[in-house]
């Protein structure tokens, strides 16, 4: 069904990309290691492969597949440690303790 040719497979292709969005988010929040992300993702990218593997009862073929899925999941590690490294070098507050009266 992934093909640049027909509707269906644009918005199969689509939904993939927004899925790799929306999961980077999931690293940030879940994850919080730039250094992680990229372990977590190729992680969840596996266990897809290995459950469309299952489910179809033949290991993907295509070229349109794997492309698709090379590219989620490089903008989902990518993304995601972008935001978990921004998040970690955010600066260390100092003064953020009340001033005493003496």
């Amino acid at each position: 069904i992934l093909g640049f040719s027909t509707s269906p497979g644009r918005l199969s292709m689509m939904a993939f990309v927004l899925n790799a969005l929306t999961c980077a988010l999931g690293l940030l929040y879940f994850i919080r290691r730039g250094k992680q992300c990229l372990d977590f993702t190729v992680t969840v990218h596996f266990f897809h492969l290995l459950g469309c593997w299952i489910y179809n009862s033949h290991f993907p073929s295509t070229l349109t597949w794997w492309l698709v899925h090379i590219v989620c999941t490089a903008l989902m590690a990518a993304i995601g440690e972008y935001l978990c490294m921004r998040i970690e070098l955010r600066e260390i507050p100092l003064n953020s303790a009340p001033k005493s009266n003496v």
